[in-house]
């Protein structure tokens, strides 16, 4: 950790922090930094936005692109108050984030209460084992689309 890790992470945990006092949503903050500047801010907007996707990490991710006008964030690094939780590390991942530096772990934010453990459970069941009712249903013509996606020559891979 360098100085400038130091800070930003500290950033992201102020957001938690002023937000979760603001109401605004949970206890959770990110901060998305590129060359040594702030690109954007997120923090948890679950509750206040009606929205289960608008965790700090997605949050910021999504003002970042959208500044930077493109859904690849190479060369950046994400601060983030605690470590992701599944859908916000998937997101980190998509976005082609070069780092993350987190302060809370998974434990302290089911200490909180917020437990994503049953997620990564869930993922290992068979579809008939899940809580979720899940079911499979093959498609020829989504075959298709894929095929022609594999094909498109002006596609813009991700």
């Amino acid at each position: 950790m360098t100085p400038d890790d130091e800070k930003h992470l500290a950033h992201a945990v102020a957001l938690a922090r002023a937000h979760m006092e603001a109401n605004d949503g949970g206890p959770f903050g990110a901060v998305i930094v590129r060359d040594g500047k702030v690109i954007a801010e997120g923090w948890n907007q679950v509750t206040s936005a009606n929205d289960p996707t608008a965790h700090a990490e997605v949050v910021a991710i999504r003002r970042a692109t959208a500044k930077l006008g493109t859904f690849l964030l190479e060369g950046a690094t994400i601060y983030a108050s605690c470590e992701p939780c599944p859908m916000c590390f998937g997101a980190v991942y998509w976005a082609h984030l070069d780092r993350l530096v987190y302060a809370g772990t998974a434990a302290d934010a089911k200490a909180a209460g917020f437990d994503d453990a049953f997620i990564y459970e869930e993922l290992r069941r068979p579809l008939s084992q899940r809580r979720l009712t899940t079911i499979h249903a093959p498609s020829q013509e989504m075959d298709a689309v894929f095929a022609d996606w594999r094909a498109k020559p002006d596609k813009t891979p991700y």
